[in-house]
């Protein structure tokens, strides 16, 4: 396999809309074009769960989330500012602020019920910071392996150089690269659905290394604005985390629990960064209880 494997991401994206039975949508949010997939309405008593993938990804990696969650709830997955099929822009800033602040004007356009905030990763970094921004602020903010938060009660002064170096497996040159980033997130065993995702997506992601750079780049400019954010936070919180992550390790759950020690916690065993992906029914389940908690 080479850089000259075909691209069939773009027709497999439309295969996966039809199986999950959402609609695209786009609009500009700051003058840039933000897409996101839509399933259902909002309404009296059903809330609106907003879901936010993380770094080098798009909206469809919550595809296997779909089928668990219920059919009357209102879904907004967008393709973060920059990433999958929203417009990326050399010149503008991607910090986890600036991102929150792009998806607090795109929601207050949008009908939307009672909103829950959902972030995997770098995405759970935003929604921790969007919670925060959004009024009225949201019913409940659940954290799948979230960036941003410390690895001990005292960060140490180059918690940035510590980002960087794990962040530089998220930023493919070649397939093989691709191929070590797609067992590295999971739980590290090789896998027949590592390789089948690095022949899908591996020349899109290869593609998209210059903007890959520049967007790290900028979340390092504030790697723990995540961190400050919630230990501020008053909204219902669920942590969800895979024990075998090595990227955002399970370490990270000292911090979340000494600032807020009265959150929902739900590990998972033989998980790595993306319960989504690895444990779609126990995390979806997990979600969905926690939401109907909190809902109304």
């Amino acid at each position: 396999m080479n850089l000259t494997t075909p691209d069939l991401w773009p027709l497999a994206r439309t295969g996966q809309r039809l199986l999950t039975r959402t609609r695209k949508r786009q609009a500009l949010v700051q003058g840039r074009r933000l897409v996101w997939l839509e399933r259902g309405n909002p309404g009296p008593g059903r809330p609106t769960v907003v879901l936010l993938h993380g770094f080098a990804s798009m909206k469809e990696n919550w595809s296997p989330w779909l089928p668990f969650l219920p059919d009357d709830w209102h879904l907004l997955v967008p393709d973060l500012p920059g990433l999958g099929e929203s417009d990326y822009h050399p010149g503008e800033n991607y910090t986890f602020e600036a991102q929150a602040l792009r998806l607090r004007d795109w929601l207050v356009d949008l009908p939307v019920g009672e909103i829950h905030l959902v972030g995997n990763s770098m995405g759970s970094g935003i929604a921790s910071i969007l919670a925060r921004r959004l009024e009225p602020g949201p019913a409940s903010l659940t954290l799948l392996n979230s960036a941003g938060i410390p690895e001990s009660s005292n960060p140490p002064p180059d918690a940035g150089k510590v980002a960087e170096e794990r962040g530089s497996l998220l930023m493919p040159d070649n397939l093989r690269e691709v191929y070590r980033l797609f067992n590295s997130v999971g739980n590290g065993r090789p896998t027949v659905s590592g390789l089948a995702m690095t022949a899908l997506l591996g020349p899109d992601l290869i593609a998209r290394k210059g903007a890959l750079i520049h967007i790290f780049n900028s979340l390092l400019a504030d790697p723990l604005a995540p961190a400050r954010h919630l230990k501020q936070l008053n909204t219902p919180l669920q942590v969800q985390w895979g024990e075998r992550d090595n990227i955002t390790p399970i370490a990270c759950l000292d911090w979340l629990k000494a600032h807020q020690p009265t959150a929902d916690y739900r590990i998972f065993k033989g998980v790595g960064h993306l319960p989504m992906l690895e444990a779609p029914g126990k995390s979806s389940r997990a979600l969905a209880e926690f939401v109907r908690q909190h809902n109304g």
